[in-house]
C-alpha cells in the first residue's frame, strides 16, 4: 500500500473473503473492552472485528489482508457498503473508514456540493462527505497513535450512521 492509497479510498473492491465474525448479545462498548489485551497494548484488528460485528448485516462482512500488513473489512449496514482500512500497526499507520453514497453523475452539482458543505459544517462530526473519483462518499480517518478502541466504534459507528442515514435523500434529491 502507498501513502496514497491511504489518503484516497480507492473505489474498487479487493479480493475479499468472508470472515467468521459471529454476533453476540454484548454491547460494541463490552466487545471492544475485551478484545483489549491490557491497558498498554491494544489489538486494534480484533476491535475493528468486534465493532463491526455489532453493526453489520448477518453474513456480510468479508476481510483481505495484504502483504505490507494492511487490512481491510467490508461490511453492509443498512442500504449501504461501509470500508474499514487499517494500514498496518505502527504509529504512522492509518485508520480510514469510508462509504460510497452516491455515484456521480450529479443533478444540480453546485446545490449538491453546498448541501454537502453545510452538512459538515455541523452534521458530521468527525467524519465528512468527500467527492472522490466522481462519487459522494462519506470518511474518517486518523493515524493509529494514540487511537483507542473507543474511537475505533466511533469512527465506524458514525460512517455507517450518516451514509445509510444520508444515501437515500441525497439519491433521491441528486441522482
Amino acid at each position: 500500500m502507498t501513502d496514497t492509497d491511504m489518503t484516497t479510498p480507492d473505489m474498487t473492491t479487493p479480493d475479499m473473503t468472508r470472515t467468521d465474525m459471529t454476533r453476540t448479545d454484548m454491547t460494541s462498548t463490552d466487545m471492544t473492552r475485551t478484545a483489549m489485551t491490557d491497558t498498554e497494548h491494544v489489538n486494534y484488528i480484533e476491535i475493528i472485528e468486534t465493532v463491526i460485528t455489532s453493526l453489520r448485516e448477518e453474513g456480510s462482512a468479508m476481510v483481505s489482508h495484504n502483504q505490507e500488513g494492511g487490512y481491510l473489512w467490508k461490511f453492509n449496514y443498512g442500504s449501504v457498503e461501509v470500508l474499514v482500512q487499517l494500514s498496518g500497526l505502527t504509529d504512522d499507520d492509518t485508520l480510514m473508514v469510508w462509504s460510497s453514497i452516491l455515484p456521480g453523475p450529479f443533478k444540480n452539482e453546485l446545490e449538491l456540493l453546498r448541501k454537502l458543505m453545510q452538512l459538515n459544517g455541523g452534521e458530521t462530526l468527525e467524519a465528512r462527505f468527500a467527492l472522490i473519483q466522481n462519487q459522494i462518499v462519506v470518511l474518517t480517518s486518523r493515524t493509529v497513535a494514540d487511537l483507542s478502541p473507543g474511537e475505533i466504534s466511533r469512527a465506524v459507528t458514525i460512517v455507517a450512521t450518516l451514509a445509510d442515514d444520508y444515501d437515500d435523500l441525497l439519491l433521491a434529491e441528486f441522482k
